[in-house]
């Protein structure tokens, strides 16, 4: 992992703490939330506060996200709302927390020029001691107060004003305005400078949890199901289907029912030939590093030359991207296949819905060959399986990605999942009635004989 970290792929971003002034704002709000405090002289942290070495000195990873639920938060900068959020256990965590501090960014500069801010993503459970237990996460409520208290004192001195000023014996009341004076030295004059934080609810229902080898929930599309990383559960569920990464026709099927993904070479805003000889390319190389050749400073134009040399060792993926290359550029045959061809998922990526970045995990999940989207999608997946590869495939990916994805990374989020709006101007037709394949999922449902958990 040193590699990824000396280019910045890991740990990037992270804002630096080393001034005694925020270490000291940073132990009161640790103390506050935890009891606990750090000895260190300087340390880093992410989004949430979260600090690595902090992490590493207590012995304790989830010392910010008790039982890895309610994630707890301290923010020392508004400027932690661009560092990326580390050991997420939720896909949802990271989002929540930066519209919180966008939404909130003029008052957390002026509380946070003073003091820590403290807070915690508050959901209906403590700990998720079985699957079933995530069907009982379906808001997160965002609850946030300096140290001090200052949220909690202005509200409460905005409730003695209006006393004061709707009370008929208000001017007279000589205790009310002693507590209005005293509370005040803490707040200031929240008339004309009110300070108050945003503590909005966030709906979860479509999300991924590290709980349990992986777990993608969707409940809220059409057709819910539950889809594993790692076994079934044998228990029983609230939902009726529920698949593991093996059900692959179930899995694109339940993807083209809900409208969620669409063929790479067919999507709108993106070079969709240029994106698949991009993937061809990740296949060459993860075939070739694994004989042990050494692929660093080769160019694409070098790789197409390898893969033509070994182009018989190269597997099936690779076969399918390359036919469906040719019937974007060329206009050769569609190149049919079916779903639980290996190389089927590597065709797809998301549909321009609120749920496009859970899609594109899961699809990164199915396409492990794409070191690209696996990095930019699924940073949990990317580290544990970059442990696992053999040097050359590191040192390939270490230096791909620091060169041409990090340099600009929103132009290539952009070129690679982008969306243009319908230029046609025409009012979009209305779904067709239910036909007699509706009547059928209606009935069997859209994957098929599947066991109800």
């Amino acid at each position: 992992m040193k590699r990824l970290i000396q280019t910045g792929l890991m740990f990037g971003n992270l804002i630096h703490v080393s001034s005694p002034a925020l270490i000291d704002r940073y132990n009161r709000a640790l103390e506050h939330l935890s009891g606990k405090q750090t000895g260190l002289g300087d340390f880093h942290v992410d989004i949430s506060g979260f600090s690595p070495e902090i992490a590493q000195e207590l012995g304790d990873p989830l010392y910010l996200n008790p039982n890895g639920v309610n994630r707890q938060f301290i923010l020392l900068t508004p400027e932690q709302k661009n560092a990326p959020l580390l050991d997420a256990k939720f896909s949802t965590s990271r989002d929540i927390l930066q519209q919180f501090i966008a939404r909130n960014l003029a008052q957390l500069f002026a509380l946070t020029a003073t003091d820590a801010v403290a807070g915690e993503l508050v959901n209906s459970v403590f700990s998720v001691e079985t699957p079933a237990r995530l069907f009982d996460i379906r808001q997160i409520r965002v609850e946030a107060d300096t140290t001090r208290g200052t949220i909690a004192q202005a509200d409460h001195l905005a409730g003695l004003v209006e006393r004061f000023k709707t009370e008929e014996d208000g001017w007279f009341d000589d205790v009310l305005i002693a507590e209005m004076i005293e509370t005040a030295k803490q707040t200031g004059d929240v008339s004309r400078n009110p300070v108050h934080l945003k503590h909005e609810t966030f709906e979860q229902r479509n999300f991924w949890t590290a709980h349990f080898g992986g777990i993608y929930l969707f409940q809220g599309v059409d057709h819910p199901a539950m889809i594993t990383s790692g076994p079934r559960p044998t228990e029983e569920l609230p939902i009726k289907y529920v698949f593991d990464m093996s059900d692959r026709n179930r899995i694109a099927k339940f993807l083209d029912y809900n409208g969620l993904a669409e063929p790479v070479v067919k999507a709108r805003g993106v070079d969709g030939a240029a994106i698949l000889r991009q993937k061809m390319d990740f296949i060459v190389a993860d075939t070739l590093s694994r004989k042990g050749l050494n692929l660093t400073g080769r160019s694409r134009s070098d790789l197409r030359r390898l893969a033509r040399a070994h182009v018989g060792e190269l597997p099936v993926e690779y076969d399918l991207l390359a036919a469906m290359v040719r019937w974007a550029e060329t206009g050769g045959g569609w190149p049919r296949v079916s779903s639980d061809h290996p190389g089927y998922f590597y065709t797809l990526r998301a549909a321009d819905t609120p749920d496009r970045d859970l899609v594109n995990m899961l699809l990164a999940e199915l396409c492990p060959l794409d070191i690209r989207q696996l990095f930019i999608c699924h940073k949990p997946l990317f580290y544990e399986s970059y442990s696992t590869w053999p040097e050359p495939k590191k040192a390939y990916v270490a230096e791909f990605l620091a060169s041409e994805y990090a340099v600009d990374k929103a132009g290539a989020r952009a070129a690679l999942f982008g969306h243009e709006p319908d230029m046609s101007g025409r009012t979009p037709e209305p779904p067709p009635k239910p036909g007699r394949r509706d009547d059928l999922i209606d009935r069997v449902g859209p994957w098929g004989a599947v066991r109800r958990r």
